[in-house]
């Protein structure tokens, strides 16, 4: 198997660990919660208890909005096939410039694989955007960096 291939399914692999602690976590902040909101009684105090049950629900809605963006990186984690060869930076590339490298994917930040470091991004980071679409050769405006190598 060639090397780029391997670290390519390394880093796919903590980026699936990564959304999958995010969703447990997420998970049991939302089970916590609805456990705290049916718990929660009437006191003598109703203002209180309202307000209480007022941050809760708060609280839930985050959760929910939270668990949607794990599964939109799910989503996004299930389209990248690292197999495909491409010239042209796209999902799931591996991306060498002279600044450091780079897996185009979801939101992880550095990523170590055989001691070395990797930037997971996604297409929609700063740097992700700006990688998108480009070729060996290229200069993208973050830091000036050289696209020396794409897989």
């Amino acid at each position: 198997m060639k090397e780029y291939l391997k670290i390519k399914q390394q880093l796919l692999k903590m980026c699936f660990q990564f959304v999958e602690e995010k969703h447990n976590t997420i998970s049991k902040s939302i089970a916590s919660n609805k456990k705290d909101l049916f718990s929660e009684t009437k006191s003598s105090a109703g203002d209180k208890h309202e307000t209480g049950r007022a941050m809760i629900q708060l609280e839930m809605e985050k959760a929910g909005q939270q668990l949607s963006e794990v599964n939109k990186m799910q989503e996004a984690l299930s389209k990248i096939t690292i197999e495909k060869e491409s010239e042209v930076v796209c999902l799931g590339s591996l991306i060498i410039t002279d600044k450091g490298i780079f897996f185009l994917a979801i939101s992880v930040g550095k990523a170590i694989v055989d001691a070395k470091d990797y930037f997971v991004v996604s297409t929609n980071s700063p740097i992700g955007n700006q990688l998108l679409g480009k070729k060996t050769g290229e200069i993208i405006p973050f830091n000036n960096a050289e696209i020396l190598e794409v897989y």
